[in-house]
């Protein structure tokens, strides 16, 4: 009956900067934008997909700033899958990338957290 999670959304402080930060950086590809229905919360809609994920971006009209309470009701974050950990966090250092946790192991896989432009949390994890 269900066959996958289609998508996550996010709402964004500054859209081209989390376009930017999305495609440049993550190298998601731009699958679709559209402007938000008359009377509706949202101004554009921008559809990103990264292999066979995708995620929605989109922009407020006037967004509610991200709490900074880690343990709240809600999505916590989402994670990227790497190849390998120590290029992985190479890469997005020389991006400027902010590393809020950096990598740890745990068992037989590590993990780590990146922050996005808008303070969103992004776990990467080597398995």
């Amino acid at each position: 009956m269900f066959k996958r999670i289609d998508h996550v959304e996010i709402v964004p402080k500054d859209l081209g900067k989390t376009l930017d930060f999305y495609t440049d950086v993550l190298g998601f590809k731009v699958k679709q934008r559209q402007p938000g229905r008359p009377g509706s919360p949202w101004k554009e809609i921008v559809y990103l997909t990264l292999n066979d994920t995708m995620v929605e971006v989109l922009e407020a009209v006037n967004p509610a700033p991200l709490s900074t309470a880690s343990e709240q009701v809600g999505y916590r974050m989402m994670a990227l899958e790497v190849d390998d950990m120590d290029k992985a966090m190479e890469y997005l250092k020389g991006k400027g990338v902010e590393i809020a946790r950096p990598p740890m192991l745990l068992g037989k896989s590590k993990r780590a957290e990146i922050k996005d432009p808008n303070g969103i949390t992004i776990e990467i994890r080597q398995w």
